[in-house]
């Protein structure tokens, strides 16, 4: 029951930014215009959110400084924003870009100084006693980084196999065999 409560905690995102649509919309062209008090409010908004993205996908030891980044970036990209969705898609989908990308950079760099980047294979299935007290969300950053980003894609943000297969740039099967291998570590650790 306890792991039950624990697993919907963890599983639910930050709510939707209280911004009115209006006033939301009027924050982002003022801000692209260069109003930094606008992307502040903006920040504020939102920044709870890609916070949580952020943790999520590549773990609380990079999560401050990857938000940092996506805000920097939404800043300078800010004037390529069409108003075509809602800025907090726009801007979730540039985090989410950001992350995969300096992912793919520190599987570079890890891959100079490791042999083999099948990291998922030597993963013990089997928690030591000091794990089983563990929450969802600290099981979820002992995942390798691609089963994490595959499960967080998928099982928390609710993306589709093909979209996440085309933003990694692998195929389908390889993300079905990613989250099924993900979902078993964290059975195994939350067990």
């Amino acid at each position: 029951m306890a792991a039950t409560a624990t697993w919907n905690l963890a599983l639910r995102t930050v709510e939707a930014p209280a911004l009115s649509p209006i006033l939301e919309t009027s924050d982002v062209a003022l801000a692209a215009r260069g109003d930094a008090r606008a992307f502040a409010r903006l920040y504020e908004e939102h920044k709870g959110r890609v916070m949580a993205i952020a943790r999520r996908m590549a773990g609380h030891e990079q999560a401050a400084e990857l938000t940092q980044d996506v805000f920097v970036r939404a800043w300078s990209k800010l004037g390529t924003f069409r108003g075509d969705a809602r800025f907090s898609t726009w801007l979730h989908r540039l985090a989410v870009n950001l992350i995969l990308s300096r992912r793919a950079s520190w599987a570079t760099e890890r891959a100079r100084f490791l042999g083999t980047q099948d990291t998922l294979e030597t993963l013990s299935a089997r928690p030591s006693g000091r794990e089983l007290n563990m929450d969802f969300e600290k099981a979820i950053d002992l995942l390798p980084d691609g089963a994490r980003t595959i499960f967080v894609l998928h099982d928390v943000e609710g993306w589709k196999h093909e979209e996440i297969a085309r933003a990694l740039g692998v195929t389908s099967g390889t993300t079905k065999a990613q989250l099924h291998r993900a979902r078993m570590l964290l059975r195994g650790t939350l067990a």
